[in-house]
């Protein structure tokens, strides 16, 4: 069975800095794209970053230039550098992944999320 083990999350003080990393258990080929969403109870889940098979990357507004992903190929392993915390990055954050199973199925893979608390 494959899943995503997502870890990293964690109280931290306004302007630190905390990484999360989401890596996939199991056997996942053709992965195409990995990425982070993040939902309060009270809102709709979005889009944090997310990168493709080809590096391309992609950022909402609010965490352009403090929240750089990446990946590690070789381990399946998905990275969220999260610099300059805010009290409103406060989330409980979901790690996505979209490849294809052993049987050539198309899977779209979620994480159990993490929560991030940024308060002083």
């Amino acid at each position: 069975q494959v899943q995503l083990v997502e870890s990293g999350g964690g109280l931290v003080q306004p302007g630190g800095s905390l990484t999360l990393s989401c890596a996939v258990s199991g056997n996942l080929s053709g992965i195409r794209a990995m990425g982070w969403y993040r939902q309060a109870l009270w809102k709709q889940r979005e889009l944090v970053a997310a990168i493709n098979s080809g590096d391309s990357t992609d950022y909402a507004d609010s965490v352009k230039g403090r929240f750089p992903i990446s990946r590690a190929n070789a381990e399946n392993t998905v990275y969220l550098q999260m610099n300059a915390l805010k009290p409103e990055d406060t989330d409980v954050y979901y790690c996505t992944v979209q490849g294809r199973s052993p049987q050539g199925v198309e899977l779209e893979l979620w994480g159990q999320g993490t929560q991030v608390t940024v308060s002083s």
